[in-house]
């Protein structure tokens, strides 16, 4: 039985827009893209010494797991380029789990919703654009009313330049 999920990508080391393409085409088949929101270009959160990163929402199916998810996405971090660094740090792809159904896990592995998700404007504004009345199931609140929470400004609509559809 397929789970929809929401996945969130961001890149800002190298080829930004070249390395959340090759996230999103490599997904399948075990994660089906089925919508994908426009990419903004975002300062940095947490560690703020470093490039401005691009970040995108996926919508997908899946039949895997929520932990066999989280495996599936780190292996492929992996293969895009993606070291070791610290927490906050530069990256060549980040990818996270937003949402995996209306679910709530909280494990040592895997939180689901993302833990700070409500916190992030990155991932609001283009979560936003796929979902906006998507409801949080821990919060209570939908995506719009939490983007409505956060400080968007510094977040803008990347040039049209780059098509990530597969």
């Amino acid at each position: 039985m397929s789970s929809l999920v929401y996945l969130g990508l961001g890149s800002n080391l190298g080829e930004r827009a070249a390395n959340l393409q090759a996230a999103v085409r490599a997904m399948p088949p075990k994660v089906r893209p089925l919508a994908q929101s426009p990419v903004y270009e975002t300062p940095p959160w947490g560690y703020t010494d470093q490039p401005r990163f691009l970040n995108l929402v996926v919508q997908a199916e899946t039949d895997l797991a929520p932990l066999k998810l989280l495996d599936f996405l780190k292996n492929l971090e992996l293969e895009i380029g993606r070291t070791p660094s610290f927490r906050y740090g530069p990256r060549q792809i980040d990818l996270d789990i937003l949402f995996y159904d209306d679910l709530v896990l909280q494990t040592p592995e895997l939180c689901i919703p993302h833990p700070r998700l409500h916190e992030r404007a990155f991932v609001l504004v283009p979560l936003a654009d796929l979902a906006p009345h998507l409801c949080h199931p821990g919060l209570g609140q939908t995506v719009a009313e939490m983007l409505s929470n956060v400080d968007a400004s510094g977040i803008q609509k990347f040039e049209d330049r780059v098509n990530l559809k597969t």
